[in-house]
């Protein structure tokens, strides 16, 4: 019997994985594809390096800094390019360019003279209940008024969830927003005390590594060697005696201590039927819609627009097919070879779901369409590449918190099964690294308390 089995290969469980490994403790990792890393795949062909899944670490997240430090990946940091000095949406059919300082918003024309000063009343608006669940729509459209949360906030959303800003839970999306209005009484008080304070934006927090987001699990697999079975399919989970019983389909049978569920929201929540039926409810009502990415390299003098931000984002009412798009090469160096640009867009999500399942020459044409309009670009590309996630980003929908809480409560009723995954904190790179570091805590002191007998079922599911 070994002490953990990690049940999914990606990001998530690779890093609790990694973590419980440091400790001493017996794991074995059961992937269900050829190769571990999940969605986080990096890509270089001819030089032009294309991001799968993925693009950005947070530099705020300390879990990540401090993971790529113990796998030797800091030396291959990469920072946010200094090219990156302004924030794109679109508005008319054209791009609007926005700084990215903290005024930015306030001295672009692009909200109306009446939207920026419902903007800075945000200041004087009481602060909400903090007990109630709004959607993001209603949450932005209370404190900044209907036109920020319907050309800043939805396009926004779109770019990060690829979803809709009148769907998601804002407590659950951006949670510190909400800590933010309770404890300054204002959004935008606590961004200006926090930029006196000299704290830097978001979008100048961002970095990589220089063959891109997929140095990380393929350092953690490194790590692991040994530790990963790839090619494992997961039949059933079973509780046996004080332990659990694995069936794979032809690998025969596994007896862990314990188990962390580390897969995609639909696979874990068909594994839990068996062990915890509340927990699997809370998970399959999780949506994931199909997302596509169209990565394409151009010549630079064959692309008119100056591509000096990291990229730009649509609100819904433009109607347009790519929710967003990253103008890779200028987010990071090493992205194109020298005198070519990357361009990577995204189509599908809860907007438009039947468009990812399109055929490759039609997303193709749709992403060359829309930036010869939006960027200038002539000519066909000299790179141009499909990924399609038929699962992609899940969606924090009203009353998602309850359905983390039920998650959070399965080790109560089956001792010893954990989750984690990007459907329960976020689904940046970060907060996964981050929950999976929580999770393999847990999965410890239940190891530790069981140990000594004196285990109680208080340790929760990772969130």
């Amino acid at each position: 019997m070994i002490d953990v089995a990690v049940i999914g290969g990606g990001i998530s469980g690779l890093t609790a994985a990694y973590e419980l490994k440091r400790q001493g403790y017996d794991v074995k990792v059961l992937e269900r594809q050829i190769r571990s890393g999940g969605n986080a795949i990096s890509e270089n062909t001819g030089g032009f390096l294309m991001e799968h899944g993925p693009s950005t670490i947070n530099a705020t997240v300390s879990e990540v800094h401090e993971l790529s430090n113990a796998l030797g990946l800091n030396p291959s940091v990469v920072d946010l390019s200094d090219r990156v000095k302004q924030r794109y949406l679109v508005k008319r059919g054209k791009l609007n360019g926005i700084s990215v300082d903290p005024l930015g918003f306030l001295r672009s024309s692009y909200l109306s003279p009446k939207g920026r000063m419902r903007l800075m009343a945000e200041a004087v608006i009481p602060k909400g209940n903090n007990d109630s669940d709004e959607t993001v729509d209603q949450y932005f459209t209370r404190r900044f008024g209907s036109e920020f949360a319907a050309r800043i906030m939805d396009p926004l959303v779109g770019g990060l969830y690829a979803g809709r800003s009148d769907e998601l839970s804002v407590r659950s999306v951006f949670p510190k927003l909400i800590e933010l209005e309770q404890t300054y009484g204002s959004v935008c008080k606590a961004v200006l005390v926090r930029h006196l304070q000299g704290r830097m934006m978001p979008a100048k927090r961002l970095y990589s590594w220089s063959n891109g987001i997929g140095s990380l699990p393929a350092a953690l697999s490194v790590a692991l060697s040994g530790n990963i079975r790839t090619g494992i399919t997961v039949r059933t989970v079973q509780v046996r005696g004080t332990g659990f019983e694995i069936d794979t389909l032809k690998d025969g049978k596994i007896n862990a201590r314990s188990v962390l569920m580390a897969t995609q929201p639909h696979v874990a929540a068909a594994l839990l039927e068996n062990v915890s039926l509340n927990g699997a409810g809370a998970i399959s009502e999780i949506a994931a819609p199909p997302l596509a990415v169209v990565f394409m390299g151009y010549k630079r003098h064959a692309v008119d627009h100056p591509l000096d931000g990291l990229g730009y984002l649509s609100p819904s009412s433009e109607n347009r097919l790519l929710t967003g798009v990253q103008f890779s090469s200028s987010m990071f160096s090493g992205r194109a070879p020298e005198g070519y640009v990357s361009l990577t867009g995204y189509l599908g999500g809860t907007r438009c779901p039947n468009v990812a399942k399109l055929g490759d020459d039609q997303l193709i044409a749709l992403a060359e369409e829309e930036f010869r309009d939006l960027l200038g670009v002539r000519g066909c590309p000299k790179i141009a590449r499909i990924r399609r996630w038929p699962r992609g980003i899940p969606q924090y929908h009203l009353g998602h918190q309850e359905r983390v809480r039920k998650i959070q409560d399965i080790p109560l009723n089956a001792p010893g099964l954990f989750v984690t995954g990007n459907y329960l904190g976020g689904p940046s790179v970060g907060a996964c690294v981050a929950n999976a570091h929580e999770a393999a805590q847990n999965i410890s002191a239940y190891l530790a308390h069981r140990l000594n007998n004196t285990y109680t079922g208080n340790v929760h599911a990772a969130s």
